[in-house]
């Protein structure tokens, strides 16, 4: 049976840290950023984690 490929935009956008969670960044920062007060940009700056639900399948999908 062939090896599993990782998933290529999974390996884009989520950072497996040492203590096992996912870093990931914010949405809604690419594009149409006039309309967005400068606190909400700020915020979106920050990177976050991923939640406990999706943790599984993202992980799944970085296993090469």
């Amino acid at each position: 049976m062939p090896k599993q490929k990782t998933h290529s935009g999974a390996k884009k956008r989520f950072k497996l840290k040492k203590s096992g969670v996912l870093k990931r960044n914010k949405q809604n920062r690419r594009h149409i950023l006039t309309k967005k007060s400068q606190d909400r940009k700020r915020r979106l700056k920050k990177a976050t984690y991923v939640s406990k639900a999706n943790e599984k399948t993202i992980k799944r999908m970085l296993a090469s």
